[in-house]
């Protein structure tokens, strides 16, 4: 399957970046990692691309591309799957109301309604 992984700079990212990696190497998906800008995020573009690099390597997973996106990530990101032949789009996101249903926030529900392709949501 060829895989397309969103992420940005929160925790969120961090476990999807890391259970994506697994998968990867369980079954062998060709991977594409882009990285958009969100400066309210724990971590900058930068710290994400590094650790995406860092963890590609320590699985020993190469050949993997990996680029930051530069605009309105939900758009960025939706532009990107747009122009590749890819099977899945991955993302994390959601987190969980008092009551126990899932909330999402504006980038993960812009992606979910307008990615061309299956999104996974991660969390």
């Amino acid at each position: 399957m060829n895989v397309l992984l969103g992420l940005g700079g929160s925790d969120e990212s961090v476990k999807t970046l890391r259970r994506t990696i697994d998968r990867t190497r369980e079954v062998g998906d060709e991977l594409t990692i882009v990285i958009v800008e969100k400066p309210e995020s724990k971590r900058s573009q930068d710290e994400m691309y590094r650790q995406a690099v860092d963890a590609l390597e320590e699985a020993d997973i190469t050949d993997v591309e990996v680029e930051k996106l530069d605009g309105d990530p939900g758009s960025a990101l939706v532009n990107y799957a747009e122009q590749g032949d890819y099977d899945q789009l991955v993302i994390g996101g959601g987190t969980l109301s008092p009551m126990g249903k899932i909330q999402l926030g504006p980038i993960t529900e812009f992606v979910l309604l307008n990615a061309p392709t299956t999104v996974k949501l991660v969390r």
